[in-house]
């Protein structure tokens, strides 16, 4: 697997473990009515921790200066991108209370001429 792959992959893994320690309470929010609000953010925390242990290694496989195909603003666009598109999975498959509309999709447009422009030698 090349470090490019591995990068995303593992950018993709960890903005999954993202999401799901943000967004979480939200949508499992009749699992989680009785948990006081610092319980929520230890488990979140908790949540959290397994996104680190994915997003740091990402990181250092992908950056230039650990002989990875990005540089540093390379990465960070890719990383927003990444959690935009694993977000709006999430959104559309379980916050059955928000629809997916045109403006959003005219947001990620704009990300990716953001990507364009980043990767624009």
């Amino acid at each position: 697997m090349t470090r490019a792959l591995a990068t995303i992959l593992l950018l993709i893994c960890s903005n999954a473990f993202m999401t799901l320690a943000w967004y979480g309470q939200i949508v499992f929010k009749s699992k989680m009515e009785r948990w006081s609000i610092a319980a929520i953010v230890l488990f979140s925390w908790g949540i959290a921790l397994f996104e680190y242990c994915l997003l740091v290694p990402a990181n250092r496989i992908g950056s230039a200066q650990y002989d990875g195909p990005y540089s540093i603003w390379e990465l960070k666009v890719i990383q927003e991108v990444i959690s935009l598109l694993v977000f709006t999975l999430f959104a559309v498959v379980f916050m059955k209370s928000d629809t997916l509309r045109w403006n959003h999709l005219a947001g990620f447009c704009c990300l990716v001429l953001a990507v364009y422009f980043i990767f624009r030698k």
